[in-house]
Parts: C-alpha cells; sequence; structure tokens
C-alpha cells in the first residue's frame, strides 16, 4: 500500500510540489504519492489528512502560521513542513534552507507573512521588513540580501545593485519580474524554483529518513 503525504494552502492548482516530490520518490525507488488539497481551514485539514492515514505534508499559503496550532511540537510561529508519528503532529521549518550558505550582515524582506516568518530563524540579526499594511516603500540601500517573501511576479518593487544577493520565493511557469532584474543588475539569484528545491529536499528527508535526489528534483520543475 502506497505512503501518502501532501500540501495543504490556498491556493494550490499552481504548486509544482506534486511534480517534484513524485519524481523525487520514484528516483528512490519509493511507494509514495504526494497530492495538493486546497483547503480553507488549515487545521481542519490537517485533521483530515491525519484520519486518511497521511504520513505528513507540507504547508503553503496562507496556513504557515495558522497550521502551528495543530502540532503538538512546532519549529517555531511558522511551518511548512508536517511529520505524523506516533499520533502526535510534528511542525517544521524547512524554507529556512533556501538560505543555506548566504553569507548575508543585513537583508531586505519584502512581505512579511508565513513565508517570510519561517524564513526569520536564517535570517540576519540586521533584517527590515516591508509590507504594504506598515513600512513601504522597501528599502534594500545597504543590504547584501534582498527577499521577495510574497507571491508578487510582475512587480519590482525595490532598487537592486550588483553584488546583492536576491531570494524570490514566486515562481511560475516564466522567471518574475524580480528575478530578471536582479540578473540584469549583476545578482546572485536564487529564484522560486531553486527555493522550491532547497525546502523540498529537507521535506522529503524528514519524512523518508533518506538523502533527497536533488538532481532529480531540480529537473522535474524546470522541465
Amino acid at each position: 500500500m502506497s505512503t501518502h503525504v501532501g500540501l495543504i494552502g490556498r491556493p494550490v492548482a499552481h504548486s509544482l510540489s506534486p511534480r517534484m516530490q513524485n519524481a523525487a520518490f520514484a528516483a528512490r525507488g519509493l511507494d509514495w504519492v504526494y497530492t495538493a488539497h486546497d483547503v480553507e481551514d488549515a487545521l481542519a485539514g490537517v485533521r483530515a489528512l491525519r484520519e486518511l492515514g497521511f504520513a505528513g505534508a507540507n504547508v503553503t499559503i496562507p496556513h504557515k502560521q495558522a497550521v502551528v496550532a495543530a502540532c503538538d511540537q512546532a519549529d517555531g510561529e511558522a511551518v511548512n513542513t508536517l511529520l505524523f508519528r506516533d499520533g502526535r503532529v510534528l511542525g517544521f521549518n524547512t524554507d529556512k534552507e533556501i538560505l543555506a550558505g548566504v553569507e548575508a550582515q543585513r537583508a531586505c524582506v519584502i512581505g512579511a507573512g508565513g513565508a517570510a516568518r519561517t524564513l526569520a530563524p536564517a535570517l540576519p540579526t540586521d533584517t527590515r521588513v516591508y509590507s504594504r499594511s506598515g513600512t513601504w516603500p522597501p528599502d534594500a540601500t545597504g543590504c547584501d540580501l534582498v527577499v521577495n517573501a510574497t507571491p508578487v511576479r510582475d512587480a519590482v518593487v525595490v532598487e537592486l545593485h550588483a553584488g546583492q544577493t536576491v531570494v524570490d520565493l514566486a515562481y511560475g511557469p516564466e522567471e518574475t519580474a524580480l528575478v530578471a532584474a536582479a540578473r540584469a543588475a549583476g545578482c546572485v539569484v536564487i529564484d522560486g524554483l531553486e527555493a522550491l528545491v532547497r525546502q523540498g529536499a529537507a521535506s522529503f528527508r524528514l519524512w523518508t529518513g533518506l538523502e533527497p535526489p536533488v538532481e532529480a528534483m531540480r529537473r522535474a520543475v524546470r522541465t
């Protein structure tokens, strides 16, 4: 019988996580299946997956903070990966793996929701966070790291310069406006697809206990 894991969020129809994780399971010869579930109520979604016998799940916008209330143990105030084990719900933050290896002294983060909060443990102490409901517009002056933690794909709301590292969590079939501007400015770029692979690889490791087939995962989201 197949082992099931999934994704809960709203919306999820656009997500490449099922393609990526199912490719990873196939590459490791695992009889596992990953499916996406559009849910309005995060806690009800978690309860449903547990009742169906799922082994775990990813959590995306807008539920990364709300889902913490469903956890018996959680890695911070926002999580993106759940592990159902021995009757307990364990919440983990694999989004912070997106910034693994990035050396930064000062960061500009665009967005203050769950995506930004899951990245927070990996950000430098000197981090400025911007949102339309708070301080706006973003100012990356003096920052060596710029992060777009919103789903916005078609706007460049901050001035970039060579030498900065730009991380854009938004992804889609075409390059985002921010990534295009960052490449043109001579920045180091971690685009949304690479970000997806990095956090997804860490989720795979938590669920299966195996090393993730990262190159197979990259191929799956880029072809």
